[in-house]
C-alpha cells in the first residue's frame, strides 16, 4: 500500500505578460539551433505567431512552421505535422496555441523521438524514454497542456479522444505570456476558461491521495495521486483567480489584468490536475466530444454542475469552500447549504459567459445517451479519481438530468 503523492510540472516555467521575448534566447540556451513548431492559421493571420518567430530568428534559431493545426485535432491532423517535421529533422518541437496545437506537439516529440504512430502513445506510460525538448507556448487560458503529462487526440474512426499520459510528454519549458491570449474571440475564451475551472474542481475534489491506490486494481499504477496539500494550494488560487477574472476576460478582451489572471489560473489549475487527477466530467466529456464535436471546454462547462450534484453529498467540506472561492456569501448557511451554492455559482458563471447548459443545445438524444454512459463506464482510470465511483447506471442518470 502506498500513502504518499507525486508531483511533477514542466522542467521550467516563464510566466509574464512580455514574455514570449525570451523564447528564442531560453531555446538557443538549451543548445538548439532546428526547431519545428506546431500551430495553426488563425494564429498566423491574426498576427500571434510572429512575436515568437521573431525572438526565435534574433536568437539565430531556424524555424519549420507548420501551420495546419485543427482545434480538437485528430489522429490524422497528427500524422500530417510528424510528416512535415520529419523531413526538417528538427533538435526540438514546439508547440504554440490552444491545447490542440500543444497536444500534436506532444505527439510529434514522442514519434520523432521514438518512431511508431500517435496511436501508439495513448494510454499510461507507453512513452519508452524521455523525448526530444518540447516547448509550449500557449494562447489560450485553459488546458494548461503546457505543464501537464497528457496529450488528447480525436480518434474519429472509434469517435472518441483518445488521451497519452506519460511523464515524459511534460514539457521542458513552458513559456505563459498572457499577451498572447489577448486575440482569442470571446467564445475561445469563454469556453477555455470553464475548462480551466473543471480542471481545478475535479482536482481539488478528487479521491484522496490515500484511498486512491486502494482502488487499483491489483499491478495497475494510477497516473494520477488523488488529491494532496499541494495540488489543493495550486486548485483553491486557481479557483479564486477564474471567479474574479473569467466573466470579465470574456467581456472585455483588452482588460490585461484579467487576461493575466486567467493565464496563471489555467497553468495552476494544470499543475493541480495534473498530478491529483481529472475525474467524471472528463471521462464524460470523451465520447461526448467525439461523437458531437463540441469544444473540450464547453463539453466540460456544460457537465460540471451535474457531476458536482453527483458528488456532492460526500464532498460538503470542500465544495462549501469552492463557493467561498467563488465569491459566494456563505455566512450563517449550513454545510449542505454552502455546499449547494458552489453548483448555483457555477451554473451562473456559465450563464454569464454563454456555455451550453443541456445536452440536447449540443444536439445530443436520449438514444445516444446509453452508448455515452458505456463508453464513460470504461474509462475506469478516471472514474477512480472520482470522489463516489459511478455504475454506469449513476452515469446515465447523469446524462438523462443533463439532456
Amino acid at each position: 500500500m502506498h500513502n504518499s503523492w507525486r508531483f511533477a510540472s514542466a522542467t521550467q516555467l516563464v510566466f509574464g505578460v512580455g514574455a514570449v521575448q525570451q523564447l528564442g534566447e531560453l531555446v538557443r540556451r538549451r543548445g538548439v539551433r532546428r526547431l519545428a513548431m506546431i500551430t495553426d492559421k488563425a494564429l498566423l493571420g491574426a498576427g500571434v505567431v510572429t512575436p515568437a518567430l521573431d525572438s526565435l530568428s534574433k536568437a539565430g534559431v531556424e524555424v519549420a512552421v507548420f501551420e495546419d493545426g485543427q482545434p480538437e485535432p485528430s489522429l490524422r491532423v497528427a500524422e500530417h505535422a510528424i510528416q512535415y517535421s520529419a523531413t526538417f529533422r528538427p533538435e526540438a518541437i514546439l508547440g504554440l496555441g490552444g491545447g490542440s496545437n500543444m497536444d500534436v506537439a506532444k505527439a510529434v516529440a514522442a514519434v520523432l523521438s521514438h518512431g511508431g504512430s500517435p496511436r501508439d502513445y495513448f494510454g499510461t506510460d507507453t512513452v519508452p524514454a524521455p523525448v526530444m525538448p518540447l516547448i509550449c507556448v500557449p494562447t489560450t487560458a485553459g488546458t494548461g497542456s503546457e505543464v501537464t503529462s497528457a496529450m488528447v487526440l480525436n480518434d474519429t474512426e472509434n469517435q472518441i479522444k483518445a488521451a497519452g499520459l506519460s511523464e515524459f510528454l511534460r514539457p521542458a519549458l513552458a513559456l505563459v505570456d498572457p499577451e498572447l491570449t489577448r486575440s482569442c474571440p470571446p467564445q475561445v475564451t469563454a469556453d477555455s476558461g470553464i475548462d480551466a475551472l473543471t480542471h481545478a474542481i475535479e482536482s481539488y475534489t478528487s479521491v484522496d491521495y490515500r484511498e486512491l491506490s486502494q482502488r487499483n486494481p491489483p499491478g495497475e499504477t494510477s497516473p494520477f495521486s488523488g488529491c494532496h496539500p499541494l495540488g489543493d494550494c495550486l486548485a483553491e488560487k486557481a479557483i479564486e483567480l477564474i471567479g474574479q477574472y473569467l466573466v470579465t476576460a470574456v467581456n472585455m478582451p483588452d482588460d490585461m489584468a484579467a487576461r493575466e489572471g486567467m493565464a496563471l489560473a489555467a497553468t495552476l489549475a494544470a499543475m493541480s490536475f495534473s498530478s491529483c487527477g481529472v475525474a467524471l466530467v472528463h471521462a464524460l466529456e470523451y465520447p461526448l466530444g467525439g461523437a458531437l464535436h463540441v469544444s473540450h471546454g464547453a463539453g466540460n462547462g456544460l457537465l460540471l454542475p451535474y457531476v458536482m450534484r453527483y458528488n456532492l453529498p460526500i464532498r460538503i467540506a470542500r465544495f462549501a469552500r469552492i463557493a467561498q472561492m467563488l465569491g459566494q456569501d456563505i455566512q450563517g448557511r449550513t454545510d449542505r447549504r454552502a455546499a449547494e451554492q458552489a453548483v448555483e455559482a457555477i451554473i451562473q458563471l456559465k450563464r454569464d459567459i454563454g456555455i451550453p447548459e443541456r445536452l440536447r443545445d449540443i444536439g445530443a438524444t436520449a438514444e445516444m445517451l446509453p452508448r455515452f454512459a458505456e463508453k464513460t463506464h470504461a474509462i475506469q482510470r478516471l472514474l477512480r479519481v472520482n470522489p463516489r465511483e459511478p455504475t454506469e447506471q449513476d452515469i446515465l442518470d447523469i446524462l438523462q438530468a443533463a439532456l
